[in-house]
């Protein structure tokens, strides 16, 4: 969320920002919640006013009475039954102004860095760096949905009866390698320095805004009405929500967090070629990494989460390619964000495998997420995270990359990880 501050004190700099990232109606929003700010600063002034003369007359009133002249303490009483309802009625409103203008800043997305490219498409994003060389695979490659099928390692079909689309069922080597991964993935966080956590896949609605899933998301996340508790879209939420409300001594930063969670999206509206398979579902597996951070150190916290990402992809031997999102194709809640794609080689076509991104103080103001620096007031830190990695399109590629015409061959550090060598 954007402090009021600098929506006040840089208001065109918030309107450029806002219109870098496409939001439409930034203009009238940001003005509409600086006339509420400056109706809710009115009325606090005039509550606060009225509650002093109130406390000076309770003070008077005392005197009055020791001195026997009560004809003038009644008169400041009544002066003060009208502060008290002066107060009172200042109050309630000043509650429903900040209420209104809480629901109004939710709506903003975060500020784009400087360096996040013009844009409003996918089209418009920057490529990096590419990394690696793409196989060339015979006429007879397969897509990795036929593969699955080949050498049955994940029903479609058994998901879909026992659930419904969106939802497969690994078996044999392919829940196999679904447990390896996973392993690995945990293992390369843990040396990198992230302690390993295992937070609960469901959240409260505080959670959900804290880290601005909600109100953004609320149409994607699947939604227990009657509990209110939310299936996670990423264990970004819950991990970075355990410092909501906390003030992080100095000395425990930066904190760096690591995480295998299932996720659930509902992808509302998603068909077409480009979501066959694996290519996406509404449950899949996934390791997060999150980092939170002093403001200054965030940006190289950054780089070095990139830096892990791709060293998992090039372990794994997968081509990738590094991209700089615009301000157009960035979420609602990113400073900056970095994808990183892996090369399918049969579907011929670059696979989004994570995204890794720097909030700056946008999700900590949610969360009140803050430290002391050097004894002094409380700041806003930083948080960032990134998929380390998401499995299914890890796995797409895998499959097609490494096939043969007798079988799929494994990465070599995969092996001992899955116990086999080769699907087949």
């Amino acid at each position: 969320m954007l402090q009021i501050s600098v929506l006040r004190d840089q208001t065109d700099l918030v309107l450029a920002g806002l219109a870098k990232k496409h939001y439409a109606t930034g203009p009238a929003d940001v003005a509409a919640i600086l006339d509420l700010d400056q109706r809710r600063r009115q009325l606090q002034t005039s509550h606060d006013a009225a509650q002093a003369e109130a406390n000076e007359l309770a003070r008077q009133i005392g005197g009055l009475m020791k001195s026997g002249d009560r004809a003038g303490a009644e008169a400041l009483k009544a002066r003060t039954a009208e502060l008290k309802q002066h107060t009172q009625a200042a109050a309630a409103e000043l509650t429903q102004v900040e209420k209104e203008q809480q629901l109004l800043l939710y709506k903003l997305p975060n500020l784009p860095h400087v360096s996040v490219p013009e844009g409003r498409t996918a089209a418009d994003n920057e490529v990096v760096r590419e990394q690696g060389i793409k196989p060339t695979l015979g006429p007879d490659a397969q897509p990795h949905w036929e593969l699955i099928k080949k050498y049955d390692i994940i029903d479609f079909e058994l998901g879909n009866k026992i659930t419904g689309a969106g939802f497969p069922v690994y078996k044999n080597q392919g829940a196999r390698l679904q447990r390896g991964l996973i392993n690995f993935f945990l293992d390369q966080a843990r040396k990198a320095g992230y302690t390993e956590m295992q937070p609960p896949i469901l959240v409260n609605e505080a959670s959900g805004y804290g880290t601005g899933q909600l109100p953004d998301k609320d149409g994607q996340m699947y939604h227990d009405a009657k509990d209110n508790l939310y299936l996670i879209p990423t264990a970004e939420v819950p991990l970075t929500n355990i410092y909501r409300d906390e003030i992080v001594p100095l000395e425990k930063l930066p904190v760096r967090l690591a995480g295998y969670t299932p996720c659930f999206r509902r992808e509302a509206g998603s068909w077409g070629a480009d979501v066959r398979g694996l290519n996406r579902l509404h449950q899949f597996d996934k390791v997060e990494i999150v980092q939170i951070t002093p403001p200054e150190a965030s940006y190289d916290a950054l780089a070095a989460m990139l830096a892990h990402v791709e060293s998992l992809l090039q372990q794994l031997g997968l081509p990738y390619r590094v991209l700089r999102l615009c301000g157009g194709d960035m979420s609602f809640t990113a400073a900056l964000t970095y994808d990183l794609e892996v090369w399918s080689a049969a579907q011929g076509r670059w696979l989004e495998v994570s995204s890794v991104s720097n909030f700056e103080t946008y999700q900590a103001n949610r969360l009140k997420c803050r430290y002391r620096a050097d004894g002094g007031k409380t700041q806003l830190l930083h948080t960032l995270n990134g998929s380390a990695l998401a499995l299914p399109r890890i796995v797409a590629a895998l499959l097609e990359n490494n096939q043969t015409s007798t079988g799929i061959d494994l990465p070599l550090l995969l092996q001992d990880y899955c116990g086999f060598e080769r699907i087949e």
